[in-house]
């Protein structure tokens, strides 16, 4: 019963991030994209750019940034780039990999360019 009460949480935190973009001009266009290396929470679109967003909820923002491992983080980028095979100009289509940190009260925390080191 944890499990699917963790699951339905995370989908309540996905709608929620999605929404917040939305209200912030992004056009979305995907929900739990699958390639073949792994999934994407969100893939939103603001003029020219792909956005890509991992959601991650937790009793607070600061535990949630830290589920993002490394190994996730190469799994997510990977299928980013699959995704971006689609588009004309492939890889060089602009993107950026967010996360969304949703508290356990429902605070929604952006990290723009989070994959950048």
């Amino acid at each position: 019963m944890k499990g699917q009460s963790a699951y339905l949480a995370g989908l309540s935190a996905e709608a929620q991030v999605c929404r917040h973009y939305q209200e912030h001009g992004y056009k979305i266009r995907a929900q739990r994209w699958r390639g073949r290396a792994g999934e994407i929470d969100l893939v939103f679109s603001k003029d020219q750019d792909v956005i890509f967003v991992e959601v991650k909820k937790s009793r607070s923002v600061e535990t949630a940034l830290t589920r993002v491992g490394r190994a996730q983080r190469a799994r997510i980028l990977q299928t980013g780039d699959e995704y971006l095979g689609q588009f004309p100009s492939g890889l060089a289509t602009p993107c950026r990999y967010d996360i969304a940190a949703v508290d356990q009260v429902g605070r929604i925390h952006i990290v723009e360019n989070a994959f950048l080191e």
